[in-house]
Parts: structure tokens; sequence; C-alpha cells
């Protein structure tokens, strides 16, 4: 016996009339509607799933190049610059959160080259402790990071910055600081309101992956960076955690711990409105495409009432055997579920398929057209990423699922409510 004649009857049926429909040339337009509910719903889902994924992608992308070049938490003193920084790192290393701290200048400079002038993010460094709190010297593509000793003035630049002013490894670039140009460090009284300059020679170029730091940042000695921009000590410091997702946490320890006027900021507070947009553009895409699914669902109205039409001289001789209203509205219910969970399960492996093979698909694509559709300057990254999380295909699928179930309501309904007699009248 097989298992669908274990099946209670208005499983059996429902199953029969949503096979019947491929079977029957009289039913071929309702056949041909039933499979446009599911080939709708499937894409439908595959859409939302493949949306998702590319949005965490881009998300995860984007933040982990962050978080390569920003520190997971930053120590200010409100007062001004921290003349006596190790004694400050110390006690912040207490925590064990805590796994390297590293000391900072930040100015806003330019870089001028044979007439060609850009604007730079002067940042000045401790070669070691840099090391510890950032990913630079994995990311650099010539020269040595190490190259920044005291007094040399060798400057690290981004490959993007280094591009655009047409400098590489060996040349020179004039730096101009002006006076309030000083992010966080103490100047000295009286300073001449003119911009500071000093001769720097190129000793590396990294590359972080993240246009924003790749076209704008300049990294110096610390000690270099103090005798460029007049400051008097280092602005702040960086920190790098055990686990980068408790930076809010070990904030608040290390704000409440830690004596003095000081001022914490973690990396969540660095690009809260980019992180924000970003959340809120994958809720406002999750509902835009939701919609899609729920309009390809609801088709499966027309399907069912169009059936429930056909077949109402099955459902009198049902109703005359002996069957409730309830029976005759679950065979429905469950003939029209049974679309929405074909087409929701095809969704789902059409998505689930293209969101991990994103990599390979957008670059056949885009050499296929000879369009490319990220543009590093906009998006900060150049390739398509996709990151499936199977908790988003699960939702994704069941709320497919559920629209397909809401939409057989009314015609199940519709179905139980038909009256033998009148429709065996005209049979």
């Amino acid at each position: 016996m097989s298992i669908t004649h274990k099946l209670p009857y208005e499983w059996q049926i429902g199953l029969r009339y949503t096979r019947a429909g491929k079977r029957s040339g009289r039913n071929s337009f309702i056949s041909f509607i039933s499979m446009a509910s599911v080939a709708g719903i499937a894409l439908g889902v595959a859409a939302l799933i493949v949306v998702l994924s590319v949005m965490n992608g881009f998300q995860k992308e984007v933040t982990n190049r962050m978080l390569s070049m920003l520190a997971h938490v930053e120590i200010f003193d409100s007062r001004g610059a921290l003349p006596d920084w190790r004694a400050t790192s110390l006690q912040a290393l207490r925590n064990p959160e805590v796994k390297a701290a590293a000391p900072f200048i930040d100015a806003q400079s330019m870089l001028l080259v044979d007439g060609v002038m850009k604007p730079a993010l002067l940042r000045g460094v401790a070669p070691v402790e840099e090391a510890q709190v950032s990913d630079i010297t994995r990311q650099m593509k010539a020269g040595n990071f190490a190259s920044l000793r005291v007094g040399s003035f060798n400057v690290v630049l981004g490959r993007a910055l280094a591009k655009s002013l047409g400098v590489d490894v060996g040349d020179r670039v004039t730096l101009l600081v002006a006076s309030s140009g000083i992010l966080g460090g103490a100047s000295t009284p009286g300073e001449n309101p003119l911009p500071r300059t000093r001769a720097l020679t190129v000793s590396g170029i990294f590359e972080a992956g993240h246009f924003e730091f790749d076209s704008t940042l300049a990294l110096i000695n610390i000690d270099d960076a103090q005798v460029a921009t007049g400051a008097t000590a280092p602005a702040g410091i960086r920190l790098r955690l055990q686990d980068l997702h408790q930076a809010p946490r070990v904030a608040y320890e290390l704000q409440t711990s830690m004596p003095g006027e000081l001022i914490m900021r973690d990396w969540t507070k660095v690009n809260t409105v980019w992180f924000a947009a970003v959340q809120s553009q994958k809720n406002m895409m999750f509902i835009i495409l939701t919609m899609i699914v729920a309009v390809a669902a609801f088709n499966l109205v027309s399907t069912l009432v169009m059936t429930v039409k056909d077949k109402q001289s099955d459902i009198a001789i049902l109703r005359t055997l002996g069957a409730s209203p309830r029976a005759i509205m679950k065979i429905f219910m469950v003939q029209g579920t049974l679309v929405g969970l074909l087409g929701g399960l095809l969704g789902v492996g059409l998505g689930v398929l293209v969101a991990l093979n994103v990599d390979v698909i957008v670059p056949a694509i885009e050499r296929i057209s000879g369009v490319h559709f990220l543009s590093q300057e906009v998006y900060l990254i150049s390739e398509m990423p996709s990151e499936l999380l199977w908790a988003d295909v699960g939702w994704i699928g069941g709320v497919a699922v559920l629209l397909s179930f809401l939409a057989t309501i009314y015609p199940s309904w519709a179905a139980s409510r038909v009256k033998p007699a009148e429709a065996l009248r005209y049979e």
C-alpha cells in the first residue's frame, strides 16, 4: 500500500487535484495558471534569498575591511592630548578583553606632487604598536611598514591615494598641514596660521580594500607627526579587542574603571549612520520583495476559484456521500498549500544555488554584457560579495508558504458553501 493511501481522504483528493491539472486537457488553462503561480513564488523566493545574501555579504565585507584599519575602541582625553599615553594604555590592558594598544595622531592635510594636490588624513603611528591593532602589515603592497622610523619622515600611502598623486616607493611628496587641522592633539600656543610644510619620502603603499582608507590615509611615524603638525602629544589610543563584538561593553567598562576625564568611542559609533542605512535598506528590500512573493502567492486565489468552479460536481458528490463543509474546505487548502510549498522549495533551491555562486555568476555576466556592476569609488568594494544566512532562508521559505496558505482560505471557503442540489442540476 502506498503512502498516499494512508493519508486522510481530504489529503488524497487534494493531492489528486494538484496532479490532475497536468494530465487533463480540459483543465490545461487551470494547470497553466497553477504552474505560473508556482514559477512566480519560486522566482520571488529566489530573488529575496539572493538579494538578502548579497546585502549580508556587502555589509560583512565592508565591515571587515573597515575594521582592518579602524580601532575596536578609541580613547581620548576630554581636556586635549594624552601626554602620558603609556600609563593609560597599561590601565586599558588590564581589561582581559583588550589585546593591544597603540597611540596615534590624526590631522587633516594636503599632499602635493608636481602641482597635483590631494587631501589626506595624516595619521601618526608607532609602527610596532600599530601593527598589533590593525592589519596594516598584511596589507602592504610595496615597501615596508617598518620603514616609518623616528626622524625618517617616511610616509606610507593608500594605493588609491598614491595612484592619484602619481607616486611610487622612493618618490617625494610635500605635506601641508593647517594649524587647525590637528584632530585631538595639542598645538603650540601662538603658532603661525600659515600651513606647515614638510617633505616626505614615500616608503610604502598599502591596500586595505576599502576605498575610504586607500584614497585618503597617509601614515607616518608618530614622532614625525608631532613635528609636522605641531602637536605636543598623541591625540588618543587605539585598542584591539579579543572579540570586536564586545566593543560597546568593553568601552563602558573602561569608561567606568579608568581614572581621568577620558572619552571612549567604539567602532559601532564611528560609522553609525552607515550601519543604520545598510540595515534600513535590507529591511526595505525584504518588505518590497516579500510583496512580489505575495503577488505570486495570491495568484493561487484565481487558480483555486477556477478549480472550485470546475469541480463543483465532484464537490456535490462528496457532500452527498457525507463529506462535511470543513472537509471540502480542507481539500482545496491542501491543493493550494502544496502549490505554494512546491514554489517555495523550488525558489529556495534556486536562490541558495545562485547565492552560493554569486562570485562566479556576476563576473560571467559582466564579461558577457561588458557592464561593471560595482564601482569601487561608490560602493567601497569592487567585487559582488554574498553571505547566505540559513536563518534568512528559513524565514523567506516560511513566509512564502504562509502567504500561499492564506491565499487558499477564501476559495476553499467558497467551495465549502457549494450546494449539492444546485451543482448537480445541470449535470
